[in-house]
C-alpha cells in the first residue's frame, strides 16, 4: 500500500483539481487521494493533495489562509468574472490608474463582505451554481465575511495589473477582480491566477506533474511526500506513552490526565509515537472540560 502523507503538486492551466487528484491517485496506486481547496482550470500553483489515510487531515488545511498571485484585465467585464467567461462589457479605463487603484484597493484591505459568484462550486438545492449559471439559472448566495491581509500592487501596464493577495479561505479572487473593476468604474475580469500559499505549504514545495510522473516512475515518489506529522505544521505535538497509545488503539474515552500537556488554550493537538509518527489529533471541549478524537489514525 502506498505510504500516507502530503504531496504540494503545481497544478498547470487548462485541468481541473479533480483531474490532478486523479492523476496522482493513479502514478501512486493509491487507495484514496483527496484535495484541500480547489483550484479552478485556468488557475495554476499549489494544490494540496492528502494521500490514503491523510484524506482524514482535509479538515484542518481546509480553512487556513491563501496567498495569489492576479492578474486583472481592466476595461473588460466577463459573465463568469475570469478569462473563461462570455465578454458583457467594454468601457474605457480612468486617467491616474494608479493613484485611482491604489484607494480602491485600501477599500478592500481587511474585513469585508463579498457575494459569492453564480459561477462557483457552491450548491443550491444540491445542485453546483456553476451548472445553474451554465443553463442561465444565475442563483445569487449572500454575502459572507473574508480577510484580505494583503492587497499589493506588483505591475501595472494596462489594460493588466497584477496584485498579489494574502486573504481567508474562502476568498474568491475572480469576484474580488470584478469588485475592483466596478470601483474603478470601469469593469474588470480575473486574466490569470497564481496560487502561491495554501494552508502552510508554498510553491516551493510544489513539484509539477511532469516531474512527479518521473519520480513514480523510478519509485521515488516519496522523496517529495510530507509526513502527515510535518504537514500539520504548528500544532503543538506530544509523543504518547503505552498507556495513552491502548486508549487510542481502542478508541477509549480519555480524560485530562492522559494528556497533561492540554490546557485550555489549546483546541488541537496532534499526538505521535516514538518515531513521530502521527497517531491522532484531539481537540479540547472547553464547554463538557473533555478531550475529544478530532482524528483517530491508528
Amino acid at each position: 500500500m502506498t505510504q500516507d502523507g502530503i504531496v504540494i503538486i503545481d497544478k498547470p492551466a487548462g485541468i481541473s483539481s479533480a483531474r490532478v487528484v486523479a492523476f496522482v491517485k493513479q502514478i501512486l496506486k493509491a487507495d484514496k487521494v483527496g484535495h484541500a481547496g480547489t483550484l479552478d482550470p485556468f488557475a495554476t500553483g499549489v494544490l494540496v493533495c492528502c494521500i490514503n489515510r491523510a484524506t482524514r487531515l482535509n479538515r484542518f488545511f481546509l480553512h487556513d489562509s491563501k496567498s495569489y498571485s492576479a492578474e486583472l484585465h481592466l476595461g473588460v467585464a466577463t459573465d463568469t468574472q475570469d478569462s473563461t467567461g462570455t465578454i458583457l462589457s467594454v468601457q474605457p479605463i480612468p486617467a491616474g490608474l494608479e493613484t485611482k487603484l491604489k484607494a480602491v484597493l485600501d477599500e478592500f484591505t481587511g474585513d469585508i463582505e463579498q457575494t459569492p459568484p453564480s459561477f462557483s462550486a457552491l450548491k443550491h438545492q444540491g445542485v453546483p451554481l456553476y451548472k445553474l449559471a451554465r443553463k442561465g439559472i444565475h442563483i445569487q448566495k449572500p454575502p459572507r465575511k473574508i480577510t484580505i491581509s494583503r492587497l499589493q500592487i506588483m505591475d501595472i501596464c494596462p489594460p493588466r495589473v497584477r496584485l498579489e493577495i494574502d486573504c481567508s479561505a474562502g476568498t474568491y479572487i475572480r469576484t474580488l477582480a470584478s469588485d475592483i473593476g466596478e470601483k474603478l468604474a470601469c469593469s474588470a475580469h480575473l486574466h490569470s491566477l497564481r496560487r502561491l500559499f495554501c494552508s502552510g505549504f508554498s510553491l516551493e514545495q510544489a513539484i509539477s506533474m511532469d516531474d512527479f510522473r518521473k519520480l513514480a516512475s523510478v519509485e521515488d515518489a516519496g522523496s517529495v511526500m510530507i509526513s502527515m506529522n510535518d504537514a500539520l505544521i504548528g500544532m503543538k505535538m506530544v509523543i504518547a506513552d503505552n498507556t495513552l497509545t491502548d486508549k487510542l488503539r481502542y478508541g477509549n474515552i480519555l480524560i485530562r490526565a492522559d494528556v497533561p500537556e492540554f490546557d485550555d488554550r489549546l483546541q488541537l493537538m496532534k499526538i505521535v509515537d516514538n518515531d513521530l509518527n502521527l497517531m491522532a489529533v484531539l481537540r479540547y471541549d472547553p464547554v463538557y472540560e473533555r478531550i475529544e478524537y478530532a482524528c483517530n489514525l491508528i
